[in-house]
């Protein structure tokens, strides 16, 4: 398999990768659009004339930045829903009240490092349940959708943090091993690059494809139990630059056709076999191995299909 390259880098901001690209007739939901990356992705998805749905926890709170991104881009065609990927009753709503086609789904939304063991309403860990399992039940919830648009994308945000753990399919909820809030947020991005494999695989044929993101270090409000950025300033982006690579797989003609890969600073990562210690970035094998993107997608199901309360 030949590498992804793109003329674009680590310092390339969104509205660079956006620039040229005419998005007008297509439809785009960013899960977490209203801040941060977010609302960084969103904006460039509307600058080329995409309809984009900011799909939030706090509605009322996000209509502040879809008016800014209207006028800013400008696009009218910018709304807000309510989206909690914690609750997967929350989710179903979201799908089912979906209509028509959709052409770009950005799983951008996420939470890190919780410092204790949480559960979400249906009891899961609360980081593999919001980032990844949310994002697994709103991808299925919106199959048909994707279908219908022929020739869909879905970003999956990942991080360099999966390095810190494969999926522990046997224990996702840390039952039995002790809990560790980087731990717990390294499976859960391992998890969301397998989630990219596994669409890939499994609806390539309904004209859907998918790849993984590590948008890089980005002062958000992820890092709010963290104290801040841990990473180098040299290794740092600002909102726009890690949105690049976000905006680059969602939008770019280059990627036409591509899925089942993870890039970092616009371009295909290189695989590693320990984990770095330098900032230097890739990614681990496990994080794309397909017999663990079809495992993980086994669970996942089941997860979200076991308790009456999700329906």
């Amino acid at each position: 398999m030949t590498p992804v390259t793109t003329p674009f880098g680590f310092a390339t901001e969104a509205q660079e990768v956006i620039h040229g690209i005419d998005l007008s007739g297509r439809t785009a939901v960013v899960t977490g659009g209203a801040a941060g990356l977010g609302v960084e992705t969103a904006r460039a998805l509307a600058r080329a004339g995409a309809s984009v749905t900011l799909a939030v926890r706090r509605p009322d709170a996000a209509q502040a930045a879809a008016a800014e991104i209207r006028r800013s881009t400008p696009n009218a065609s910018v709304d807000v829903r309510l989206l909690d990927l914690s609750d997967l009753r929350s989710v179903k709503a979201f799908a089912d009240g979906w209509n028509g086609p959709l052409h770009i789904l950005v799983n951008n939304a996420g939470i890190m490092a919780v410092p204790a063991l949480e559960t979400t309403p249906q009891g899961y860990e609360m980081q593999f349940g919001t980032n990844f399992l949310g994002h697994f039940a709103l991808t299925v919830g919106l199959h048909r959708a994707l279908a219908a648009a022929a020739g869909a994308r879905v970003v999956s945000l990942s991080s360099s943090a999966h390095a810190f753990s494969p999926v522990m399919f046997d224990d996702v909820n840390f039952d039995f091993v002790p809990y560790t809030p980087i731990g717990a947020y390294g499976q859960s991005k391992t998890a969301c690059a397998l989630l990219a494999v596994g669409v890939t695989g499994r609806w390539r044929d309904d004209g859907i494809v998918s790849n993984a993101a590590n948008p890089g270090a980005i002062q958000t409000g992820l890092q709010k139990y963290t104290g801040g950025l841990k990473t180098p300033v040299e290794r740092r982006k600002t909102p726009a630059q890690g949105a690049a690579t976000s905006v680059l797989l969602a939008a770019s003609p280059l990627l036409d056709g591509i899925g089942g890969r993870y890039f970092e600073d616009c371009n295909q990562a290189m695989r590693i076999t320990k984990r770095p210690t330098d900032f230097s970035g890739g990614v681990a094998d496990y994080a794309l191995d397909p017999g663990n993107a079809e495992r993980l997608w086994d669970l996942a199901f089941r997860l979200i299909s076991c308790d009456p309360r999700n329906r």
